[in-house]
């Protein structure tokens, strides 16, 4: 192996071996288990979901659990050059010796990468020409709210959170390998016994029809005792829940290279687009004695100079003052520092903020949404604007300089006067530096274009178009006249992208597996990602993806709707009409 790392570029993400990585013996173990997470290893590593199941499995007296990164193109080019299959970090075991892939779903732009894994293993892509050869492809995490555009791929997806789910499914296996191994079940009947677990869909065992127009008039079991919907699964008590106390050091920087604290999951607040609220509910959160815990030993395992606290908004952390001054405490004579996320204006309006700035004075970012009242009033975003100009003066005071801002764009009945609110935001933000005697801050403001997403009340909701996100983003750049003001934008065809996928039915993996052959790779990625396979294609298809971004009627089948999340559908219902009415 050697004499390929010497021909790419940093090898030191192909050779495993770090600080904490558990290594096991692979052919001792009976159940064989490789963790794919289809992006680079920099992204991967810094994703605390693939961290937690790599510990929990590893944990299984007689499994093994490695893990698979996706190559980059020069380490691909050396592997199909000679021949050479990919393999596992710990032992470098071709993927064909594993029992199960269970692939880490973050991010809808990495599907061409999960076929790319799988041709460099050798492993049929479609599922349907996997028999007991081959390994079983598991999909888990934030795609799986609608899997269906590679459904073709997958033997089986986990909904929610996999802790508990995973030792179920590697129960079963247990029990089942020799008989299914030795043909005396079929793969079927071992897809059956697998989506008896809760949280489980097998996309194979259920037929999906269509109208003449692609809409769906029939989604249901092929055969009785098959579930008609599938439950989320999710962890009731947070605080039992297992955490990697080994934390795993690269020897690479990667992405968030640094301890993450998981404080909470879920979201106590009602943000109409946010998916990841339906996707973690409900809200939970873990005691302070077990985060501080947790902390202290991470940071003896690991070395790290940094800590930072995870969750969807961690400003509704109960006790966030009192967990912040025991963090400090305890780290700051060390010379560890301790950040937050985005947080909410009125947390800093308290002792926190003075707790942070005595750390040090980095950039404050918060996240608006949208720049005026009534938009995100309609959206559901609890931000009050007076509130947060507040805690600007006193961030400036306390030494800040810096300030990051993230908005959208495309909300329903979006004006150009909610765009300029915007801009009138952030110079009003900006210019409240210069009550304390200094110059105005400097605003980086981070600008997406909305993606109606499923599970949340956007899901009917139609999305911007290319054109339209286009004009948007070169009006609000001809109204931004103030230097210290800097904008950036989300590329608008990853995000039409993006939106096509999180919103797409079956019929989408055809398209994925056109573009895979085009040689469509690390899309989420700007300096890889092509329009124009994509659009070649749709069109070799004969899909209109335009379709999947059109507003959609209530009473419409989605694609999505036999997952249950626990966030029910008329809630939603409820949500979008209360947002109608409130623009």
């Amino acid at each position: 192996m050697e004499e390929y790392l010497l021909q790419v570029r940093r090898p030191a993400q192909y050779i495993g071996k770090e600080w904490n990585a558990c290594k096991k013996d692979f052919d001792a173990a009976n159940i064989k288990f490789a963790l794919c997470f289809p992006d680079l290893y920099e992204v991967g590593m810094s994703n605390l979901g693939f961290r937690i199941i790599y510990d929990i499995l590893n944990k299984i007296q007689d499994a093994v659990c490695e893990r698979v990164f996706s190559p980059d193109l020069d380490m691909e080019k050396v592997l199909r050059e000679n021949k050479r299959e990919i393999f596992s970090l710990e032992s470098q075991r071709a993927l064909r010796e594993f029992d199960i892939l269970g692939f880490s779903l973050s991010f809808e732009l990495c599907y061409t990468n999960v076929l790319n894994i799988l041709d460099l293993a050798g492993i049929p892509l479609s599922a349907a020409l996997r028999d007991e050869k081959f390994p079983l492809v598991i999909g888990g995490g934030p795609c799986v709210m609608n899997p269906e555009p590679i459904h073709e791929f997958f033997d089986l997806f986990v909904l929610g959170e996999a802790e508990e789910v995973l030792l179920e499914i590697v129960d079963t296996y247990r029990k089942l390998k020799n008989d299914y191994k030795n043909s005396r079940i079929s793969k079927e009947e071992l897809l059956i016994c697998f989506s008896q677990i809760e949280g489980v869909y097998a996309p194979a065992l259920y037929r999906v029809d269509y109208d003449n127009e692609g809409k769906i008039v029939n989604f249901q079991p092929k055969s009785s005792g098959i579930k008609t919907a599938v439950k989320k699964r999710f962890l009731k008590d947070l605080d039992k829940a297992a955490y990697p106390l080994n934390w795993l050091v690269p020897y690479v920087e990667i992405i968030h290279d640094r301890i993450t604290l998981e404080v909470m999951r879920g979201c106590p607040n009602s943000c109409r687009f946010c998916q990841a609220r339906s996707q973690y509910y409900p809200f939970r959160q873990k005691q302070a004695k077990n985060i501080m815990d947790l902390a202290s030993c991470i940071y003896q395992n690991s070395g790290y100079e940094e800590l930072s606290l995870g969750g969807l908004s961690v400003s509704d952390y109960k006790g966030l003052d009192e967990l912040m001054k025991s963090l400090i405490d305890y780290f700051k004579p060390k010379g560890i520092s301790v950040s937050l996320p985005s947080i909410k204006p009125k947390v800093m309006l308290g002792e926190l903020s003075a707790l942070i700035a005595s750390i040090k004075k980095t950039s404050l970012t918060f996240a608006p949404e949208a720049g005026s009242e009534k938009m995100r009033k309609a959206i559901g975003k609890d931000f009050d604007a007076d509130e947060f100009y507040r805690v600007m003066e006193q961030a400036y005071k306390s030494g800040y300089q810096h300030l990051k801002l993230y908005f959208m764009t495309g909300l329903p009945n979006e004006e150009d006067q909610d765009l300029d609110k915007i801009i009138e935001f952030a110079s009003l933000a900006s210019e409240l530096r210069r009550k304390i005697g200094k110059g105005p801050a400097e605003v980086n403001i981070s600008i997406n274009t909305i993606i109606p997403k499923p599970h949340t009340a956007f899901q009917w909701s139609n999305m911007d178009d290319l054109e339209s996100a286009a004009r948007k983003a070169s009006y609000i750049r001809g109204r931004c006249r103030n230097k210290r003001l800097r904008l950036s934008f989300h590329d608008r065809y990853m995000g039409f992208m993006e939106g096509v996928f999180s919103r797409g039915d079956r019929r989408l993996s055809q398209v994925i597996l056109a573009a895979f052959a085009k040689g469509a790779r690390f899309d989420a990625w700007n300096t890889h990602f092509s329009f124009e396979k994509w659009v070649e294609s749709f069109k070799e298809c004969g899909i209109d993806p335009q379709n999947y971004l059109k507003e959609r009627s209530y009473d419409e089948r989605l694609p999505w709707d036999m997952l249950d999340t626990g966030v029910s559908r008329d809630y939603l219902v409820q949500e979008a009409k209360k947002m109608a009415q409130t623009i």
